[in-house]
């Protein structure tokens, strides 16, 4: 066995996935206890900008916006300005023809979820597409659910499925993955010093007192 500097087949770039944000919607987040609304904004935030800056093919959906659950988050829409918004009846995502037309359109057999609820919005279309021999992600602490016990379940039985799990920082710096790559540097450490929290302020600080950076 020979040892070789290339990345890992599993981990995301850019170029081989689309990213689902599914129902990110003020009805859907007045129930959801599992984070509260600060941390679910700030990393919808982070991940959505991430995306948009990576040039990831991304889908945004909604469930019932006009007669229901209200408009999505605009830390998402505001990183895609102008992006149609696609509005379903049905809580599975992948049920939705709309959808899965975009989903095929783009076509990555790689998919990346976030939304609400874990347990209804993010289980439905995960297992769905694990089901039809796609490669799924779910990006636990940018979901959300109305206890802490529904989203742990469903990111049990997800990852159970063969879902793997990521967070939203992980996210952004797998795309990033090497501070060499200075034509995305200035960009992933603006979006870590506005929604990175701690690392984001220890960015702020070493730039602030050192001049330092990474790479």
């Amino acid at each position: 066995m020979q040892a070789t500097p290339v990345p890992g087949s599993r981990l995301v770039s850019p170029t081989d996935h689309a990213l689902i944000l599914i129902d990110f919607q003020s009805q859907m987040s007045f129930a959801t206890k599992s984070i509260d609304a600060v941390n679910l904004r700030n990393n919808a935030a982070l991940i959505s900008r991430a995306a948009a800056g990576f040039k990831v093919p991304t889908i945004l959906t909604t469930v019932a916006e006009k007669s229901f659950s209200g408009p999505m988050f605009e830390e998402i829409t505001s990183a895609f300005p102008g992006q149609t918004l696609l509005d379903r009846t049905s809580m599975n995502t992948w049920e939705d023809a709309a959808v899965i037309d975009e989903v095929n359109r783009i076509g990555r057999t790689r998919l990346v979820f976030a939304g609400l609820w874990t347990s209804v919005c993010i289980v439905g279309p995960t297992l769905s597409a694990l089901d039809q021999g796609f490669e799924v992600y779910a990006i636990a602490d940018a979901c959300g659910d109305v206890s802490s016990e529904a989203h742990e379940r469903a990111m049990e039985r997800m990852v159970q499925a063969g879902v793997q799990p990521m967070t939203s920082l992980q996210y952004m710096l797998e795309l990033q993955r090497d501070w060499a790559r200075t034509e995305t540097y200035e960009m992933t450490t603006g979006i870590a010093k506005q929604y990175g929290g701690a690392y984001g302020l220890g960015i702020i600080y070493a730039k602030s007192m050192f001049n330092a950076h990474e790479g």
